[in-house]
C-alpha cells in the first residue's frame, strides 16, 4: 500500500515538476544564445587547439609528413635529453617567482595608493600606471636606456656620476640580462589586474567601515585587512590569474631585449623553448608537449592560489 502511494504521488507530482524544468528551460534560451557567439569562439580559438596540442605532444610532427605517434617520448627527452629545456624551466620559474608576486603586489598597492584622490586625478594615474601595457614599441626605449656603448642613457648616466669607468654589456652580459627582462616585466604589469583592483575599490561598500570604526579599527592597514580585502575576494582572484599568465608567459619581452637566442640561453624561457621548436625546427609534436607542460604548471600554480584566496576571504 505504501508503494502504491508513492507512485501515485510521484505520478500526481511529475507534471508540475516537468513544467517547471521547461519553463526553467525556455527562461534559460535568451542567455543561452547570447552566450553562443562567445562559446562558440571559445571552443574554437580555445578549447580545441588545446585538445590538439594534448594530442601531438605524443607524435612526431613536422607539419610536412602526416603525425606519427611515439607515446610519452617527447615528455622523456624534455627532461632527459634537452639541457636547454632545464634552463629554460628555471628562467621561467625565477620570472614567475620574482615577477608574478612583485608585479601583483605593487598592482594593488598603486590601486589602493590612489583609491583616496578625486576622480580626475586618480583617473590619470590610474592612466599613467596603465600606459606601459598599451604601448606599441616601448621595447626601443629599454634598449636606448640599456645600450650597451657608453651612449646609452645608464650607462652615460653613471660614468658621468663616476660610479664606473668602462660601459656594461645589460643586454648580452649573462650576469646583466635576466634583471634586465624582470625590470620591464615588473614595469609592465600593471595590466588587467591593476585595473580590476581600481574598479572593486571603487565598489566597496562603505557602510563596512563605518562599522569597522565603531568596533576600534583607528589606521588604514588594519582597514584594508579586516574590511577592504575581503570585499574584495573577485577581483583578488582575477588579479591572480592574469598575474600567474603573465609570469609564466615571458617571452616576447626577453626575445626584443636581450635577443633570440640569449647569450648562453640565460634569459630562454618556455615561451621561447616553443618558439624555436615550433617556428623555427618546425617539430610540432615537441613543441606541443612543451606547450602542454607549461599549461599544466600554470593550472597547478593556479589552484594553489585559489585555494589560498578561498581559504582566506572565508
Amino acid at each position: 500500500m505504501k508503494k502504491a502511494a508513492a507512485a501515485v504521488s510521484t505520478r500526481t507530482v511529475s507534471p508540475l515538476v516537468n513544467r517547471k524544468r521547461k519553463e526553467s528551460w525556455r527562461a534559460r534560451i535568451p542567455t543561452m544564445i547570447f552566450m553562443a557567439p562567445f562559446t562558440i569562439l571559445f571552443v574554437i580559438f580555445t578549447v580545441i587547439p588545446i585538445l590538439a596540442a594534448v594530442g601531438l605532444s605524443f607524435t612526431y610532427f613536422n607539419m610536412l609528413e602526416t603525425p606519427s605517434f611515439i607515446g610519452f617520448d617527447n615528455y622523456v627527452r624534455m627532461f632527459f635529453d634537452d639541457d636547454i629545456f632545464l634552463i629554460a624551466l628555471q628562467n621561467t620559474l625565477i620570472f614567475a617567482l620574482v615577477t608574478g608576486p612583485l608585479g601583483y603586489i605593487l598592482s594593488f598597492l598603486f590601486a589602493w595608493l590612489i583609491n583616496e584622490f578625486g576622480r580626475k586625478l586618480r583617473s590619470l594615474l590610474t592612466l599613467i600606471f596603465y600606459m606601459p601595457t598599451l604601448a606599441g614599441n616601448m621595447y626601443f626605449v629599454w634598449t636606448y636606456i640599456f645600450s650597451g656603448d657608453s651612449y646609452g642613457l645608464l650607462n652615460s648616466t653613471l660614468i658621468r656620476l663616476g660610479v664606473m669607468n668602462d660601459p656594461i654589456m645589460w643586454t648580452t652580459d649573462t650576469r646583466y640580462m635576466m634583471g634586465v627582462v624582470i625590470v620591464v616585466v615588473l614595469w609592465m604589469s600593471m595590466g588587467a589586474g591593476f585595473l580590476a583592483f581600481v574598479a572593486g575599490l571603487q565598489s566597496m561598500d562603505r557602510s563596512l567601515y563605518e562599522a569597522a570604526a565603531i568596533d576600534g579599527i583607528r589606521n588604514r592597514f588594519a582597514e584594508l585587512w579586516y574590511v577592504t580585502l575581503p570585499q574584495m575576494a573577485p577581483q583578488l582572484l582575477f588579479g591572480a590569474v592574469m598575474t600567474i599568465s603573465t609570469s609564466f608567459a615571458v617571452g616576447v619581452q626577453s626575445q626584443n631585449l636581450v635577443g633570440f637566442p640569449s647569450t648562453d640561453y640565460a634569459a630562454h624561457t618556455l615561451v621561447l623553448h616553443i618558439m624555436d621548436f615550433g617556428s623555427i625546427r618546425f617539430e610540432m609534436g615537441y613543441a606541443s608537449a612543451v606547450a602542454v607542460f607549461l599549461f599544466a604548471l600554470m593550472v597547478i600554480v593556479y589552484a594553489v592560489v585559489n585555494r589560498a584566496l578561498g581559504k582566506w576571504s572565508t
